[in-house]
């Protein structure tokens, strides 16, 4: 097993006792809740007369299933009023802190702690959600929980867990223009597999990662759990004291945030620490990657060819000529030329502000092509309030695009905001399954969000290098 990296500090730190069943028993730092996966686990809680144990260590936010569009009250979804409203009841019995829509701090669960600076390096964090790797950027160690677990954090601030094998992917040399930490992640899932993180998590390093901004990390991290890792984490540096200093956490209070750097330091990997694999990709070689399939796995380089299933080992290959006839797409073609219905630039992987002035500064003098639909959503109302005041807002709208509030949106379709029938998206978000965005005959494609506007002003997938007059820096 691994030795020396920052998950083996922060497991040790966080470890209570070792159970009888082998698993360790985990001190959780922070436990973040929304208001899909925790009403069930109130309920438990309230059945047995359980109070929350550690209400401050708990922080809650509304995302899933809050509309983009009218969020007058009560929400035009019965099920998404009832569940908003067990929400706001749980939250206020237990004292728990909760950025509804009315705060200003609303969004995606994944958005809102960073911007906060409640996400910190060291920290044990979990949340009812698989994308809660996100936080790893910030050289936290992150996962996703059920709602049992849930429960057990809810009435005891620890969890039940088996300690993971460490992988360290170095991502070497400089990122090429056009090429974003989407596609890094998305390369790194199509060389290992789906299932190639099962029993571990991933430490990302190297010189392209560590050239990218926090935004650009946690789109990485947020992954992970694509690749089928447990979690996935970047060690702290100054990029990431710098995002720290500047949130609400530790602004006003430089002792604070020396004190708190000081014991961030002291958790980093070691120089001479063990790892159980090694993986090294060279991201200067790297191009724009979108997805071909029905799984993150699926992808290729913007002008590679679509492989051919004959040439895939006999399940591989299955799979494979299942997710073509879904996608409609051919052995040996690019996925440049692919028609679009619906451009979606959201998502906890890609709805921060910098994926917005980034898109922007590809749609900016240009229109959405006729019959698609453009959709921008904020990952939080801090986010849109930024991209409003710079003037983002205007630049979207002028083109086409529905500037909408925050949330989840379109990248798991639990709201309005729904492909229809068989429509083709060009989408930031993480996923590609069927099924995933609203509809069981609609086809998704994965791309970075500088290529999703791309296509959202072509109508069709599009390198965005070859876009002319676009500053790709």
């Amino acid at each position: 097993m691994s030795e020396g990296t920052l998950y083996d500090a922060v497991w040790d730190e966080h470890t209570v006792t070792t159970l009888p069943t082998g698993q360790t028993q985990l001190f959780v730092g922070l436990h973040l809740i929304h208001e899909v996966t925790s009403p069930q686990a109130f309920g438990m809680l309230q059945e047995r007369d359980i109070d929350v144990a550690y209400p401050e260590l708990t922080h809650a936010t509304v995302d899933h299933i809050v509309p983009t569009g009218d969020r007058s009250r009560p929400f035009g979804n019965d099920a998404a009023e009832r569940m908003m409203e067990e929400l706001e009841d749980n939250v206020r019995e237990a004292g728990i802190e909760f950025d509804d829509p009315t705060t200003g701090d609303q969004g995606i669960v994944h958005v809102i702690g960073p911007e906060q600076g409640i996400t910190t390096p060291g920290k044990t964090i979990v949340c009812g959600d698989s994308h809660t790797a996100t936080h790893g950027a910030f050289g936290a160690v992150a996962f996703g929980i059920g709602t049992s677990q849930i429960r057990d954090v809810l009435a005891t601030q620890c969890i039940a867990m088996e300690k993971q094998k460490v992988r360290r992917i170095e991502v070497e040399g400089e990122l090429g223009p056009g090429v974003e930490a989407k596609d890094v992640i998305l390369e790194i899932i199509r060389r290992l597999g789906t299932d190639g993180g099962v029993g571990y998590v991933y430490e990302y390093g190297g010189e392209a990662i560590e050239n990218l901004g926090m935004e650009g990390r946690m789109s990485i991290c947020n992954m992970s759990i694509e690749g089928g890792a447990r979690a996935g984490y970047v060690n702290p540096d100054e990029t990431t004291y710098e995002w720290l200093a500047e949130t609400d956490a530790y602004a006003d209070d430089p002792e604070k945030f020396e004190r708190h750097k000081e014991y961030w330091e002291s958790i980093k990997t070691d120089d001479d620490a063990e790892y159980d694999d090694v993986v090294t990709i060279d991201g200067s070689e790297l191009e724009p990657v979108v997805t071909w399939g029905t799984t993150p796995g699926q992808g290729i380089g913007i002008t590679d060819p679509i492989p051919d299933p004959e040439e895939m080992e006999s399940g591989d290959a299955d799979v494979a000529r299942r997710a073509q006839d879904h996608m409609r797409v051919e052995p040996g073609e690019t996925m440049a030329g692919y028609e679009i219905d619906v451009a979606f630039l959201g998502s906890c992987t890609n709805a921060r502000l910098p994926d917005l002035r980034a898109a922007a500064r590809v749609v900016e003098g240009r229109e959405v092509a006729d019959d698609v639909r453009a959709f921008v959503v904020p990952g939080s109302q801090r986010v849109k309030a930024a991209a409003e005041e710079e003037g983002l807002d205007q630049i979207f709208t002028e083109a086409g695009f529905d500037w909408r509030d925050a949330g989840c949106s379109m990248c798991l379709g639990m709201n309005d905001d729904q492909l229809e029938g068989d429509e083709a998206c060009a989408s930031s978000s993480n996923r590609n399954f069927i099924g995933r965005q609203g509809s069981k005959d609609g086809r998704t494609v994965l791309m970075n969000p500088r290529m999703v506007a791309a296509a959202a002003v072509t109508g069709e997938v599009t390198d965005v290098r070859d876009l002319k007059e676009v500053n790709l820096a």
